[in-house]
């Protein structure tokens, strides 16, 4: 019963799905929820799949239909990690290098010119990278961009400091179940080579300590607006290694 209020918990957190159950939100509930992290994205993942699936049986452009799952990705998000990426990518260049400047600006709640230039950037880099995907039918892409983009989650809070005393970040990270963590993402980098090749794997891995990496020198650590953005930028780096 406790892992099925983690995985409600996980579902309601990143999706905009639905949840008709009563939710426990016991402290260790949140803390296991990270473990349903990938399969969520799994489920996003799944549900662009079939929406992709059923534009193909129609006579839409594949401009029009990458249009159309793009603006599905966002609704069933809710525009969760894209508000991530906006927020830091505001904070990192207003911040101007100062840790608590920079974490002041996160927390701002309205978005200037150059988050809206990130998240016009990340958008078309989608939208492009989903015409490809169509024209060659890679629908691997599809299922693989939410589902390890979100892996990376359980990995960064893991790895990294959470920085904020409160919030949902800090409940996480104050109940993490590392082992049950550990074996999950090892059988999940097992399970993702069959559909991917090693060297794109190690690439990813690459990419997210380079994330990781510039998180650490500027804040000293992890934020829920800094995980979003690293989301967003994981999901767009899968669609484009798997198109090249």
């Amino acid at each position: 019963m406790a892992q099925w209020h983690a995985l409600l918990i996980a579902l309601q957190f990143l999706t905009r799905l639905p949840v008709p159950f009563k939710i426990d939100y016991h402290a260790r509930h949140i803390g296991h929820s990270l473990l349903y992290y990938p399969l969520v994205g799994l489920l996003i993942g799944g549900l662009l799949w079939l929406s992709a699936l059923l534009l193909q049986q129609s006579a839409l452009d594949n401009s029009i239909s990458a249009a159309l799952i793009l603006s599905l990705w966002v609704l069933l998000t809710g525009g969760l990690h894209l508000d991530g990426l906006a927020d830091s990518a505001d904070a990192w260049v207003g911040g101007l290098r100062d840790r608590q400047r920079t974490l002041e600006i996160m927390k701002d709640p309205s978005c200037g010119p150059i988050g809206v230039l990130s998240l016009l950037l990340v958008l078309l880099l989608k939208f492009t990278a989903l015409q490809s995907v169509l024209a060659q039918n890679l629908w691997q892409a599809l299922l693989l961009a939410p589902l390890l983009a979100r892996a990376a989650l359980p990995l960064l809070l893991l790895s990294t400091p959470y920085v904020r005393e409160q919030g949902l970040g800090s409940a996480l990270k104050s109940h993490l179940p590392r082992p049950a963590l550990s074996v999950m993402l090892v059988l999940l980098g097992s399970a993702v080579v069959i559909w991917i090749s090693g060297w794109l794997l190690l690439s990813l891995i690459v990419l997210f300590y380079l994330l990781r990496r510039v998180m650490l020198k500027r804040l000293g650590g992890t934020t829920g607006d800094t995980a979003g953005a690293m989301v967003e930028i994981l999901e767009v780096a899968v669609l484009l290694m798997l198109l090249s």
